[in-house]
Order: structure tokens, then C-alpha cells, then sequence
């Protein structure tokens, strides 16, 4: 599927931290929805090719989350994190970290930002910061890309049927 909203992955060599940057046909206040309701979040999180399914989720500021994503096959990826800062519909602030590394510890701090466009639309940027340029690369090596590529194309089908309402 080609979408017209491609998104931009800033990666810098040497640095610890990426931008992740994507617009959306429609109005912030239904995207930052998308990111915290259960409901909608697992009809678009992660690569296409898995099934999302949410563990626990406490919203808001202080909040926590545990993420599984599944294959095919049966094998499952956790991901997990706490909230530290939620301001609908502006931000969210938020731990990531992936449990299938061998070695815990790779947390990365992402802040989500929700900007308002004209016209109804919506301008998403993430920034994560790793512990380190290796846990960075890695990351991005892994098919960082693909899995938010699909998710986001996915988002997009989701406000597509939502504003056609």
C-alpha cells in the first residue's frame, strides 16, 4: 500500500537519540487518541505481520504499559514501559524498553509530540534518546522502520474509515 503520508526517520550518525516524523489526515485530538486508548492501539501497533495484544495498561502520567506483539507462529515480543508525563492531546513522555534483548536495561525515552496543522491535520514527531549509540543503532537495525511504517499505514486506514463516518 503507498500512502501519501511518508514518515521521516532522522538518524544522525553517532548520536544517541532519533526523530521519528510522520503527518496524519486528521485532527490531533483523534490521534493522540489512537496512542492511548487500548481499544484503537491494538489495531495498529507494530508490524503488519503481527497481532497486537495489550498485557496491562495504566494511563496517565505515572501510568505503565506491556505490549505483546505475535506471530504466526505463536512467538511473542514483549515491550513494556512507565508514563511519566501525559498532556492530552499535546504530549505523552514515556519508557521503552523491548524484552527480548539478553541483558535488561536498554531503556529508551521517547517524547511523543502531538502538533495541531491547519486543515484538521496532525503533525507527529517522537524523539527517543538511548543509553547509548550502540543501543541506538541496534534498534534501527532490527527493522525499526518496517514495524513503524506498517503501524502508521495502518493508523492512516484507521482515521480513513473514523472521519468517513
Amino acid at each position: 500500500m503507498i500512502t501519501k503520508n511518508q514518515t521521516t526517520f532522522k538518524v544522525e550518525p553517532g548520536k544517541q537519540e532519533l526523530f521519528v516524523i510522520r503527518e496524519f489526515d486528521a485532527p490531533r485530538e483523534l490521534v493522540f487518541k489512537a496512542f492511548t486508548d487500548p481499544k484503537i492501539i491494538v489495531k495498529w501497533l507494530g508490524p503488519k505481520d503481527l497481532s497486537c495484544r495489550i498485557d496491562k495498561l495504566v494511563p496517565g502520567s505515572g501510568g505503565y504499559w506491556r505490549f505483546i506483539h505475535t506471530d504466526k507462529n505463536g512467538n511473542e515480543y514483549g515491550f513494556h514501559g512507565v508514563c511519566h508525563e501525559e498532556t492530552a492531546p499535546e504530549r505523552i513522555i514515556r519508557t521503552f524498553e523491548f524484552e527480548g534483548l539478553p541483558e535488561k536495561g536498554h531503556v529508551v525515552l521517547e517524547t511523543a509530540k502531538f502538533d495541531e496543522l491547519p486543515g484538521g491535520r496532525t503533525k507527529l514527531t517522537i524523539h527517543s534518546v538511548y543509553q547509548s549509540v550502540m543501543d541506538r543503532d541496534g534498534m534501527v537495525q532490527s527493522g525499526m522502520e518496517r514495524g513503524t511504517n506498517d503501524s502508521y499505514d495502518r493508523l492512516d486506514e484507521i482515521f480513513e474509515n473514523e472521519l468517513a463516518k
